[in-house]
Order: C-alpha cells, then sequence, then structure tokens
C-alpha cells in the first residue's frame, strides 16, 4: 500500500465522481457530485482523490473554516473509500494520511469532523484515531467528533 493525496482537478475529476461507497452506506456521506459541487461553491474546500500508486480508492474533503472563535476550525469533513476497497486497511491509512496533511497545512492543534448516528464503523475508526464527541452537532445534524493533537 503506497498512499498519496491528489487533488482534485480536470483531469481527475471524472474519476472522482465514479466513487460510490458500498450499497447500505449512501445515508452516511454525500455524493462526491454533492462534495464537488459544494467545494465549487465554497472555495474553503480542498477536495481531494485518494490513491493508492495510480489506484484512485478513495476521495475527502477538508478545509479551514476561521468563522469558528476564535481562530477557526480545520474540518475533515468527508473521507469515503470506494466500495472495492473497503475492508483492505485503506480507512484507516487514509486517515493516518490526511491527519498528517492537515498537520502539515494548517498547524491546528485540533481537526474537527461528524457524522451520522449510526455510522458505526466510521465512529470506530474515528475513535481508534483519539477523535472523541463533544456534544455539538453540525448544521446538518451530524455529531461533531475532535481530535486534540498532541503537542
Amino acid at each position: 500500500m503506497y498512499l498519496t493525496i491528489r487533488p482534485v482537478t480536470e483531469q481527475n475529476r471524472e474519476e472522482i465522481l465514479s466513487l460510490k461507497v458500498k450499497h447500505g452506506q449512501e445515508h452516511f456521506i454525500e455524493t462526491t457530485a454533492q462534495c464537488l459541487t459544494e467545494a465549487d461553491k465554497l472555495s474553503v474546500w480542498r477536495p481531494v482523490g485518494i490513491y493508492d500508486k495510480e489506484t484512485l480508492i478513495g476521495f475527502a474533503m477538508y478545509g479551514l473554516f476561521l468563522e469558528y472563535p476564535p481562530n477557526g476550525r480545520v474540518w475533515l469533513d468527508r473521507l469515503l473509500i470506494g466500495a472495492p476497497f473497503q475492508g483492505k486497511g485503506y480507512g484507516k491509512a487514509a486517515l493516518q494520511l490526511l491527519i498528517e496533511r492537515l498537520w502539515e497545512e494548517y498547524h491546528y492543534p485540533e481537526i474537527y469532523l461528524s457524522l451520522f448516528a449510526g455510522n458505526d464503523a466510521a465512529e470506530h475508526l474515528y475513535r481508534s484515531f483519539g477523535f472523541e464527541y463533544i456534544g455539538e452537532k453540525d448544521t446538518g445534524g451530524e455529531d461533531v467528533m475532535r481530535l486534540c493533537i498532541p503537542s
């Protein structure tokens, strides 16, 4: 496994749009089409493809939202692993890579994300990295989790 994170460009956009989660998981995350539409409207979002060598295996979207006092929040808002690649350790490896990327880009000591109730696999993954619920809901009604990065 050799994962890299690449920005979504005109060259890989159609490939990104073809990513799908397993049947039954659709209500846990927006489609990549919805994500890219949102990113096109709000420039703070950074949509990225997650590749194992040259094979697209996943997608994520993150950004820094300064409207949160006092200094803003870094959000890892979307992470999905394509259906054929689930159950092979890609989720864990991708999350580790994304956490490192967010630290390198923003140097913020906390990372936030949110998830729908019942998304047990995602919750287990996030908790295994140290994310904890903070008692907030996001604008879509999802429960907010935070990772405090040790200094």
